[in-house]
């Protein structure tokens, strides 16, 4: 049983707790209204930044793999350029050593018209190697342009990407930092409250989600696998970017149980709710996907029974919960 919680793990009960202080006047409980309201949105402010940022992250890294595969692909090309152009110097000396006059001038002055005919299919073969050459330079010159213009794009695609994970990641950890510092507004007796509250809320929510979490076995394949592992992590704490084993995101939590059932998912619920079989909402089932938010920003397990288990935010444990996120509609299911 937990102990304690951080500044941080007061956030995900102050939205139900604020109803039982009993304040001494109107201003006071307008305050903490005003309070709850403002934690609730930095919240959601944070999650949907801390999972933009690891969509940014999941792109960056396909990016980076694609634009070490093209410059490969640059390097190759360049040596192709350079033997051309090295052919093409010894086509030239040859052309060069074969005569400089032209042909007609040759056949004027020539004293052995047999051996003039005979230096000039030389030089008329030599010259159509030079041809060729040339022709296969321009290619592959053209090939080489194009690529190096195709890394120069991605370049300037990895720093745009480098530059929003940077930016989303700030804000995920300033939103979070400004909601403690308003929780930290409150007076020392309300803090000790809502500490003392949340920590029942998750002991009581540990408690029912193991309960709940029972009528998953009966569950099958690759569904069942990845439905089981995740409610094995039950009670572990939510942490930004976490991929276990102790610690979670909701699209770290998702990756892993799937990994676990053999399905290879990227650390972002944007991305993960791109792939698998789209399915009607009236139609999941347990096993299934569910992603949340415009853009999306949450991804959770369906259960069955309208719910699911997922890594909800800091300050919260794994657990089994309601499938829906009040102001985070449902706009994805994806089946496995």
């Amino acid at each position: 049983m937990r102990k304690r919680l951080s500044a941080g793990a007061l956030l995900s009960t102050l939205i139900c707790v604020i109803p039982l202080f009993s304040a001494p006047t109107a201003n006071a409980a307008q305050t903490l209204a005003q309070v709850q309201a403002q934690v609730r949105q930095l919240q959601e402010d944070a999650t949907t930044a801390a999972e933009g940022a690891q969509e940014a992250k999941v792109k960056l890294s396909v990016l980076t793999r694609s634009l070490a595969g093209i410059q490969a692909q640059a390097a190759l090309q360049g040596k192709t350029v350079d033997a051309i152009s090295k052919t093409l110097g010894a086509i030239a000396i040859e052309q060069y050593k074969s005569g400089s006059m032209s042909q007609s001038l040759e056949l004027l002055f020539s004293s052995n018209p047999s051996l003039y005919l005979s230096s000039a299919g030389s030089l008329e073969a030599i010259t159509r190697r030079k041809s060729t050459q040339l022709r296969k330079f321009q290619t592959a010159e053209q090939a080489l342009n194009a690529t190096s213009l195709t890394v120069s794009d991605r370049l300037a695609q990895v720093k745009v990407l480098q530059k929003t994970l940077a930016q989303r990641s700030a804000l995920a950890t300033a939103k979070l930092a400004e909601a403690e510092a308003l929780l930290a507004t409150l007076k020392k007796e309300d803090r000790d409250r809502l500490a003392k509250l949340a920590l029942d809320q998750e002991n009581a929510d540990e408690a029912s989600s193991l309960l709940a979490a029972k009528s998953a076995n009966g569950v099958t394949g690759r569904a069942g696998i990845a439905l089981k592992f995740a409610l094995k992590q039950i009670g572990d704490k939510y942490i930004f970017g976490a991929a276990g084993m102790q610690y979670w995101d909701c699209s770290g939590l998702t990756m892993k149980a799937f990994g676990a059932a053999g399905v290879s998912l990227p650390h972002s619920a944007a991305a993960q709710a791109r792939m698998g079989k789209s399915i009607p909402f009236n139609q999941k089932q347990p096993g299934d996907l569910l992603f949340f938010g415009r853009p999306v920003s949450h991804v959770g397990i369906y259960l069955g029974g309208g719910r699911m288990v997922h890594a909800p935010h800091t300050g919260a444990r794994v657990k089994v919960a309601e499938a829906s996120l009040g102001s985070k509609p449902l706009v994805a299911v994806r089946r496995f």
